[in-house]
């Protein structure tokens, strides 16, 4: 006779455990403890077996457990749902499947399947391992999904996750956000195509719009910087290497990485900075003019840079170069102090020089290779020139329009 739920409730534990059938193979098996779990008895292959479908609770019964193909747990069923697994198991057994047995490899998969950890250090270890960007990728990936999901499994993250963990990010840094989804893209995409998952849980997902930053310092704000990065201004709490490479940055002109990464082997006696290919973030080496402003700031930072190989000799990490987020650090925490009424990026600093350039009447091909730009179009096949006379003609106006700011003469 089929079972019903009162019946069920009223059935009392025992000294030893016992079952009651439902019919069909499906029964409740009372333990002496009080528990109530739902089992299908069959036979496969003239075997007799026995699968576990769930523990009898309608109290407790989750339906949405059964949503994944791949079990998360041993479920709360009601007896409605446990009549449906059993369905499913006789259905799968009348095709020739043992359900115990897939169930036991399922529960297996899952078990093997990895963590987001796991994967970041295969997908660190496979892909970002040797690209220039890896390091930066695999940070974006450990400061905000490492600690939301470093213990989930990869194939449990949803697309809803994704979105809220987006949101979040989004309220501190818009810009961070679209940053980390791009590398979270490709980070479940490598998933798949390492067959972890079927899908990355990231399509469908719109990048917000940015908007190109514009910031440029004007002749007051970069006189009150290059005072609060004189050496001698103890008021302004920023490490001694971190002061001149914000200086050598607004000098050069150059990426904040690349002045940070600086070593003494990539100054030449000729008076020129060469940054080799695989440090460039265009992969294209380039020369830079040092003037008499870039070469004091060299001569300043010896005696701190010791016998290490970099320029900017990181503070706390022996024979290793400041991290161009120092640099992004100090200002925030000083630009107020500093006397500004704006904030201001590392990288706004580039944009100054390049723009002082333009109005001091540098062309635009001349300005855009002492940046370290590439040609655009058919000037970047055809034109190898290295215009290292008019780079340096421009970053000495540059210097004389500097020293005119900062001392107030002109």
């Amino acid at each position: 006779m089929p079972l019903y739920d009162l019946q069920i409730r009223k059935l009392k534990p025992r000294k030893e455990r016992y079952e009651v059938s439902d019919g069909d193979g499906l029964a409740i098996r009372i333990s002496p403890t009080g528990g109530k779990t739902v089992i299908f008895r069959y036979h496969f292959e003239g075997v007799p077996r026995r699968m576990t479908l769930g523990i009898y609770n309608p109290d407790l019964a989750k339906l949405d457990y059964y949503d994944s193909p791949i079990p998360i747990k041993v479920p709360f069923l009601t007896l409605t749902e446990a009549r449906r697994l059993h369905a499913e198991a006789r259905s799968k057994l009348a095709r020739g499947i043992d359900p115990g047995a897939e169930k036991k490899k399922s529960l297996q998969m899952r078990t093997a399947a990895p963590t987001f950890r796991e994967m970041l250090e295969e997908f660190s270890r496979i892909e970002l391992s040797g690209k220039k960007t890896g390091d930066e990728r695999r940070r974006l990936l450990e400061k905000d999904a490492v600690p939301a999901w470093g213990k989930h499994k990869v194939v449990d993250i949803k697309r809803r996750d994704i979105v809220l963990l987006l949101d979040r990010i989004r309220e501190r840094a818009p810009i961070t956000a679209n940053r980390f989804q791009g590398v979270l893209a490709r980070f479940f995409f490598f998933c798949a195509e390492r067959g972890v998952v079927e899908d990355s849980p990231c399509t469908r997902i719109r990048k917000v719009p940015e908007r190109a930053r514009s910031r440029v310092l004007n002749d007051e704000e970069i006189k009150l910087l290059w005072r609060a990065l004189d050496l001698n201004n103890k008021t302004i709490d920023i490490y001694v290497l971190t002061k001149l490479a914000l200086r050598m940055l607004l000098v050069t002109g150059q990426r904040p990485g690349e002045v940070c990464g600086m070593t003494w082997g990539e100054i030449g006696e000729d008076g020129f900075w060469r940054l080799p290919q695989e440090r460039a973030k265009n992969q294209e080496g380039h020369r830079i003019p040092l003037t008499n402003m870039a070469t004091e700031i060299l001569r300043t930072a010896q005696p701190y840079a010791g016998d290490c190989v970099y320029v900017f000799r990181s503070s706390y990490k022996a024979d290793s170069p400041i991290d161009r987020h120092s640099l992004s650090r100090a200002i925030s925490r000083h630009w107020k102090q500093i006397g500004l009424k704006e904030k201001f990026t590392p990288h706004d600093l580039r944009r100054t020089m390049r723009t002082r350039l333009a109005e001091l009447g540098i062309s635009d091909i001349v300005a855009e290779r002492a940046m370290g730009h590439k040609l655009q179009g058919m000037m970047a096949i055809y034109n190898r020139y290295s215009y290292d006379q008019e780079k340096r003609e421009a970053l000495e106006k540059w210097e004389i329009r500097l020293q005119e700011i900062i001392t107030n003469e002109r």
